[in-house]
């Protein structure tokens, strides 16, 4: 009798498996993806849409729940990177923009939406004055333009591997391979494609979570920093966060050295609590960047300050303009965001039920053995298939990625659509989601967990879904 020899299997192979399935569910994804091909440029509307195996084409959503144009049902803890904390037509947004738009979409001039959203914010996060724009691009943009504009300095530092928009000022070591890093005590100043170098040699980088890091750095240059730029919880990692001590101590440091701090919070604020990590740390920088959750689904953007430093826009030592700014729709949408949805009742909802999905999800990785930590915090949470939390973005990326892929597709097929970069997003729930939708998530991961405990090596060789830059 001949012996048939049969393949281990591996991470690889179910990667290659549930990749078949994906594809095989969108057929109509697919062939927009075709035609877009010809008037899109890379078949997408922007490049963190395209990601292996395909990208999927969206028809609508509602409630927790998004459907494909294959109309295939999901639940969704993509939420538009973080931008769904609402929830899809969520009756109070759908009912403030409807009520705009038939009285004017814009005037590029104030309306009394502005006044309450800016009182609310002021109250969330303890700084008193605020301004509008239209992106987290544009807010980290203001910020260090304000930095600037006030210290008369030119220089900036910022984290190591974090994301503050797609300006020039901050496009400097993003997610790279460990060996182009350069020394850890002395990382190479790269700067994105289409960014000039004479920009990236502006900026000083130091580690999240190095408070001696940070201070030779200013110590060294103090004469020449105008600010720092920071997410206060690392996000485009998993989740991050501050370890005890860290942000005070980023307070202390930047004060005693006559330097501003803006805290970024385009991921975290509104999401992980009512007043962001701000509220949550009890740590107040000197400006806030905010945007996603703030405009409940329509594109938004704002920052907010002390007196002293707002005094530079208010004195016009700065000019924060844009056409844009404080639109109309907008400023409905954000009105009604914080004054109907994100309520204190929401938030305590959230918390539950982020932390549930989080402890179910890490009760079915330890029964099969299965590396992995996270964490939850209210409307955000997060997965990370490692024995070691991360403390900084080396650590990050050291990590392999073929688990988080496998995770995403295995989601994917059980009909939960979250972010396409695995590895590195949270999930987003809202107050539309339900038990029910948690109940899909962590069957999902026990499916994963039993699948990869059944692999010949429980690990994948390094894989890259694309890469952010």
């Amino acid at each position: 009798m001949a012996v048939i020899e049969t393949k281990p299997v591996t991470i690889d192979l179910l990667i290659e498996e549930e990749e078949r399935r994906f594809l095989a569910r969108i057929p109509q994804s697919l062939a927009r993806a075709d035609e877009a091909s010809e008037v899109l440029a890379g078949g997408a509307t922007s490049n963190w849409m395209i990601s292996r195996p395909a990208a999927v084409w969206v028809s609508h959503g509602r409630g927790s729940r998004v459907w494909d144009v294959d109309d295939t049902e999901y639940v969704d803890l993509h939420g538009g990177y973080g931008v769904m904390v609402a929830g899809h037509a969520n009756p109070a947004i759908v009912e403030a923009v409807q009520r705009r738009v038939t009285q004017g979409t814009h005037f590029a001039q104030p309306t009394d939406d502005s006044i309450v959203v800016a009182r609310e914010l002021a109250r969330r996060f303890g700084l008193p004055l605020w301004r509008f724009n239209n992106s987290g691009t544009e807010a980290t943009m203001d910020a260090v333009h304000l930095m600037r504009a006030i210290t008369g300095r030119d220089e900036i530092i910022k984290i190591e591997g974090s994301y503050h928009g797609h300006h020039d000022a901050v496009m400097v070591s993003q997610w790279r391979s460990l060996d182009l890093l350069g020394p850890a005590d002395h990382p190479h100043r790269v700067a994105a494609p289409g960014i000039p170098q004479a920009m990236a040699d502006l900026v000083h980088l130091v580690p999240f979570n190095d408070l001696d890091a940070l201070e030779r750095v200013l110590h060294a240059n103090q004469s020449r920093v105008a600010g720092m730029i920071m997410e206060p919880m690392m996000m485009n990692a998993g989740i991050i966060p501050p370890q005890a001590g860290y942000l005070e101590g980023v307070r202390r440091l930047t004060r005693k050295y006559g330097v501003l701090l803006a805290f970024d919070e385009v991921k975290t604020g509104l999401s992980v609590h009512p007043g962001g990590v701000t509220g949550l740390s009890g740590v107040t920088p000197d400006i806030v960047c905010l945007a996603k959750a703030l405009g409940g689904g329509v594109p938004c953007g704002a920052i907010g300050g002390s007196h002293e430093v707002m005094s530079a826009i208010a004195a016009g030592r700065y000019d924060q303009v844009g056409t844009f700014n404080g639109n109309p729709l907008t400023m409905a949408a954000a009105r009604a965001m914080l004054t109907e949805v994100l309520t204190d009742d929401a938030y305590r909802v959230a918390a539950v039920r982020s932390q549930n999905m989080f402890d179910r999800s890490m009760e079915s990785l330890r029964r099969h053995r299965v590396p992995g930590y996270g964490y939850a915090f209210a409307f955000k949470g997060s997965l990370v298939f490692n024995d070691t939390p991360a403390r900084n973005c080396r650590d990050f990326l050291a990590m392999d990625t073929g688990l988080s892929h496998l995770h995403f597709l295995v989601q994917h097929n059980g009909g939960v659509f979250m972010a396409p970069w695995g590895k590195s997003e949270q999930w987003t729930i809202s107050p539309m989601h339900s038990d029910a939708d948690v109940d899909r998530f962590c069957d999902n991961v026990e499916r994963f967990a039993g699948l990869v405990s059944a692999t010949a090596d429980g690990h994948s060789h390094e894989y890259a879904a694309g890469g952010y830059y």
